[in-house]
């Protein structure tokens, strides 16, 4: 076999490529849908409330400006990412990852209640980080945005 033939190399380096590609782990699994997890479920009280804010423009545009900038400790999009996706900032890590909205079936399951106490109290044994400086309304707001990721 004439090993200088370039095809012959061609094939070599793109077999090589793959190899090396498909060995490497996967780095995040943000986008599973739907993404199974052990969270904390919240307690009873809040596992019926459901969102008293009605669904509007004001509501979403108020929740884009908490998600994108404004909501502290840190704003969400840094770790779920600017479409939802679970996707956060370059550099950003986190195990489990940050949660998929874009998922419909993760998000349906999810009741309003348990999306307001997470918000407001944080999730063990994951980054997500408690927003008790946020507002009953601003978190509302929040949900409704969210939510709107899935559909």
């Amino acid at each position: 076999m004439d090993i200088s033939n370039k095809k012959c190399w061609k094939f070599d380096k793109l077999t090589i490529f793959s190899v090396i590609l498909m060995s490497v782990p996967t780095l995040s699994f943000a986008e599973e849908c739907p993404q199974i997890r052990k969270t904390q479920i919240a307690p009873k009280e809040f596992l019926t409330m459901q969102n008293p804010l009605p669904l509007n423009d004001k509501n979403l545009k108020a929740a884009k400006k908490l998600f994108e900038k404004k909501a502290k400790p840190i704003a969400c999009k840094t770790c779920h990412g600017k479409t939802g996706n679970g996707k956060g900032d370059t550099g950003f890590e986190s195990n489990p990852p940050a949660r998929n909205f874009t998922c419909t079936q993760t998000m349906q399951n999810l009741p309003d209640g348990q999306l307001f106490w997470i918000i407001r109290n944080g999730s063990k044994n994951t980054s997500m980080y408690a927003f008790s400086d946020l507002s009953n309304h601003q978190i509302w707001q929040l949900i409704h945005y969210i939510r709107a990721f899935a559909k």
